[in-house]
């Protein structure tokens, strides 16, 4: 129960900078692209929320996703459903495809990746020393 919460929280936090990019950063740096790295981060944290165990393979699972819902931008899904005046749905789902955000999504999912590689590898040392005090 603690890891979610410690997972929901971070999620939260990151959501509310999400949205602080979104109306007061006017760039061409942050906004497009550390908002694109973290949008990876805050559904990995959502994922963790619920499933806070955590799986291996995650991080590429969110890039997966990512990658489709830029996809589905591509073919102009936000107007095919009918969203084009729904100025909160057009943004959570997006209105034009941008491949540099894929790029962007692939080095927030790497991080991840990395940080679950750490994860694991640590948790693998720990538990080889805890067999050795058995012997």
């Amino acid at each position: 129960m603690k890891k979610r919460l410690c997972y929901g929280a971070a999620a939260v936090l990151l959501i509310a900078v999400e949205v602080l990019i979104a109306l007061y950063v006017h760039d061409s740096f942050v906004r497009p692209h550390i908002g694109d790295v973290l949008v990876v981060v805050v559904l990995y944290l959502l994922v963790r929320t619920v499933v806070p165990e955590g799986w291996p393979w995650l991080p590429l699972g969110i890039f997966l996703f990512a990658v489709c819902v830029e996809g589905l931008q591509a073919i102009g899904i936000a107007d095919r459903l009918g969203l084009s005046g729904n100025r909160v749905l057009r943004t959570l789902i997006g209105g034009t495809f941008d491949p540099g955000d894929i790029v962007c999504y692939a080095a927030g999912c790497a991080l991840l990746g990395v940080c679950e590689w750490m994860r694991y590898r640590k948790r693998g040392s720990r538990e080889t020393s805890n067999d050795e005090k058995v012997k």
